[in-house]
Formats: structure tokens, sequence, C-alpha cells
């Protein structure tokens, strides 16, 4: 009897199996079933001769992305979204677009290192009028629209002339700055001159591994400057395009202006004034003062998320801890990325203060690298301001002539340094008989010290000093910078060592 009830229950078990398996071969082949079909759905019902590829960094060329599609077809059209790094790519059909959708289903496009992401376009076919919205046409014009990329050296109208000239006649000249970058507008006096220029400059390098031209022609039918200047910021330019007038009033977006037609138009627009950069002084461009500085200590390649292009000097600081911050705390800051001009604590927000850097590229760093950062408790808010500078007056600190400004000497080795706040110090300028328990006693109040290191560089000493984040280290340098140890006065900044 018993053997009989075994059986019965092997029998049940055997039979539960057996179904459990079944139904989960079925739920695989139902689930694959609908991978199949909705890629086959993906593909077919909305499928497209038009391509989007997005993540189109400025890098990256037409003639890059020409070789990345070509081997899956003829490619007849091709729209660059350089303001939305993205493009529109059409084929030649729809199945070499499909060709190309499948393939790079198992494989990720990557261009220059930058992985791009494809998809079908929601258009079916780009037409004249689409490509236009983009500021791009087929048919070329005698107006070019020129973006200049990885921008490390100044760009201005007679460098443009100079690249541009040997094609033809320049009648005009006009720059300006969007969020593509730096642009330009060129008028050539023939149609010809301009697609010369366009087929030989595109994607060329003005310098030797910068400043690369993009180049399109523009929708625009005539170009006017109503006065020359290499450095007024403002310019009222008015545009033809078809039967429609644009006037467009860029108060900011102009710097440099030249009618080669006209040269006995003012140089200045009555009722502006120059922007002022560095000490109040016009420049052009301020935020390449120190070009050769910048280029000794980047190379031709900028830090990640560093433009180059910023042209705001004063920048914006919020959620301070009013309890520990002052004026020279945030200059000790603030000076590690550029000279400081001014600063200036906000009486009616006491918790915000407006901190005036040497010129834009100076700012960009600042913002760049401390936004978010931690001091005091608090997390720095940290913004370009609407202000372009900081009026002196008895409520701001006056920063211009301090000796203690970082990038009057040595400015290329002080940019190479440049890192958002890390959790290690270094301390230089040390008295040569200084020992490791005076570096320790000097800086260890404010906050748990790991580790610590006093060597020996060209015949001077200094030292690493590593705390348990990256707020204790912040804090130590706004406090201890500039300050006196041993009779010496040193100076504190971030490593970028991760261990001693």
């Amino acid at each position: 009897m018993g053997e009989i009830r075994e059986r019965e229950r092997n029998l049940k078990i055997n039979s539960r199996d057996r179904v459990k398996a079944l139904t989960t071969k079925k739920a695989s082949s139902i689930y694959t079933s609908l991978l199949f079909s909705t890629s086959r759905r993906l593909l077919m019902a909305e499928s497209s001769k038009v391509i989007h590829v997005r993540n189109v960094g400025h890098e990256i060329s037409e003639n890059d992305l020409l070789q990345l599609f070509q081997p899956f077809g003829v490619i007849t059209k091709l729209v660059m979204l350089r303001a939305k790094n993205q493009a529109l790519l059409q084929m030649q059909d729809v199945s070499s677009a499909i060709t190309a959708l499948q393939f790079f289903t198992n494989v990720q496009p990557t261009i220059r290192g930058r992985n791009v992401y494809i998809q079908f376009s929601s258009h079916q076919e780009l037409t004249t009028a689409e490509q236009n919205i983009h500021g791009r046409e087929d048919e070329p014009n005698r107006i070019l629209l020129v973006t200049v990329h990885h921008m490390l050296y100044p760009i201005t109208v007679d460098v443009l002339h100079q690249v541009f000239s040997p094609y033809g006649f320049v009648e005009k000249i006009v720059t300006f700055q969007k969020s593509a970058g730096f642009q330009a507008l060129i008028q050539y006096q023939a149609q010809p001159c301009a697609a010369s220029a366009r087929t030989s400059l595109q994607g060329r390098n003005i310098y030797d591994g910068c400043c690369q031209l993009d180049i399109q022609f523009s929708n625009l039918e005539e170009l006017q400057v109503n006065y020359n200047n290499d450095r007024s910021r403002y310019s009222l330019c008015c545009f033809r395009f078809d039967v429609i007038l644009l006037f467009m009033l860029t108060d900011f977006m102009c710097p440099l202006n030249r009618d080669y037609t006209n040269p006995n138009l003012p140089s200045e627009q009555k009722g502006r004034l120059p922007h002022p950069g560095y000490g109040d002084a016009g420049v052009a461009y301020p935020q390449m003062a120190n070009t050769s500085a910048i280029a000794a200590a980047f190379g031709c390649g900028l830090p990640p998320g560093i433009t180059g292009t910023n042209d705001r000097c004063t920048i914006l600081v919020s959620n301070l801890n009013t309890d520990s911050v002052d004026e020279d705390k945030l200059f000790n800051l603030f000076s590690l990325y550029g000279n400081i001009v001014r600063i200036k604590l906000l009486r009616n927000k006491p918790d915000h203060a407006l901190v005036q850097m040497g010129d834009g590229f100076q700012a960009e760093l600042a913002v760049h690298f401390l936004k978010g950062a931690m001091l005091f408790g608090k997390r720095l808010e940290v913004n370009y301001s609407k202000h372009p500078n900081i009026t002196p007056g008895t409520d701001s600190h006056d920063y211009v002539n301090s000796n203690l400004n970082r990038f009057n000497r040595n400015a290329a080795k002080n940019y190479r340094y440049c890192c958002s706040p890390t959790k290690m110090i270094h301390l230089s300028t040390l008295p040569q008989d200084v020992t490791e328990e005076e570096v320790v006693n000097h800086v260890q109040e404010h906050g748990a010290i790991l580790n610590t290191k006093v060597f020996e560089m060209n015949g001077k000493k200094q030292a690493l000093v590593q705390f348990e984040n990256e707020e204790e280290a912040a804090e130590a340098l706004v406090c201890k910078h500039a300050t006196s140890l041993g009779g010496s006065i040193i100076r504190i900044s971030f490593s970028q060592l991760q261990t001693i």
C-alpha cells in the first residue's frame, strides 16, 4: 500500500514539473516572439530613410558622419544641428536606413571616441524647407555661416579675413556668440568664392589642433554692417531672407564687425560703452587675454566641460554660511581659478556674494569646478551674474592690485592645476626647517587628517595633507591660505593626487 502511494506522489510531482517546464518554455517563446515583433515593428512600421543621430559633439564633422553611414548605401542629404548636438542624415532609400539601424542594434556606433545614438527620424524626407529651418541650404550662397569649435586662441575679424580672403573678395564680416559657440557671417562678392571657401576649409583648423571651422551656407541674402569695430560688443544688423526683413539688435552677440566695402563707417555706435575686462579696461575677448598661458597649460584640449567662449566675468555665489565666510575666504577659494578683481557680499541677501574674475575664461573655470562644492556645511551655488562687473565702493573689497592673486605669475602652471575641491591639499612656500608636526598643527582644526608628507622639490619645502573629505580640505584651504607658518606666508591649493 505504501509503495502505491509513493508512486502516485512521484507521478504528481513529475506531471507538475512537466507542466511547469512547458509553461516556462511557452512564456519564453512568447517573450522572444514579442521581442522579434517589437524589433520588426520598430524597423518596418516606423522606418524612414532619414536617420536621427544624437550626441554629435562639436569635434565630429560632416565627413565623420558620412564615413560612418556610407557602407550602408548612398547618402543624399545631411543636416548638422550644432546647437542641439544632433544631425539628420537621409539615405537614398528606406532599406539602406534599415540596414544601418539593424547593424548598429548590436554594435555601438562611435566617432572620435564619442558614442553616438541613432534612430529613425520622424521625417520621412528632408525637404528644402526643413533644411532652411536648421540654417542650411544645399544651394550655395555667397554668405557663409561659420562656427568655430574648440576655440583656444582668439578669433578676430582680421584672422577670419586672412583665412577666407584667399578664395575671393570678402565684403563683410560679422561675428557673434550663440549657444552653438563663436560664430561669424562672412559675405563674399560672388557665390562661387563662398562655395570654394566652404569646400576647402570645412572641418579645417585655423590653428594647429584647435579652432575648427564648421561652415554652412547661410539663408541670408545681404548682410548690413552699420559700423566697423574690433572691440564693440553691440551691432545693429539687417538681413533679408526671401521677402522677410529680419532686424536683429544683438546687444550681446556681435563683438566684431567689418565692412570692407565701406571703410569710412564709424568705429563706435553712439550710446554704447566698450565691455569692461580685467581692471575695467575695455578689451576684446577678455577670456583670451592670456592665450599663451592657456595654450601652454592645456595644449590643444581644454578640460571637459570648458568651452573657452564665456565672456561674463562676474559670478554670483549663493547659499554661503554667513557665520563663517568673508571676502578673504572667498578670495582664497576663487583665486585658484583666476585673478580676482573685487568681491562684494550682498547686504540684502547675506548668503549671497558677487565675485568678479579677471576674465571670462577664469570665471568659466570657477563656475565649472566650484558649482555644488561643500563649504562650512553648505553646498555652494555658483552661477554667472547678470552684472558685467562690480562697482567699486565701500561695500566691496578690491583685490585688483593684490600680490596674492595667483595668476600674475606662473599662469600656465596655475591653469594646469585647476580642479574641483579634493581631499588633498598642497602646501608650498614653507620654511626650509618646517616639520611634519608643524604642518599638521597648522591645519588640523579643520578636520580629520588621514596622512601627511613633507618633501623638498627644487630646493623648496612643500607638503601634502590628506583630509577625510573634500569639505574639510576646502575649509583648511580658505582659512589657512596666505597665513604665516614659521615666518613664511604659505600657499595652499588642491592636489589632484589620490594618495600620498
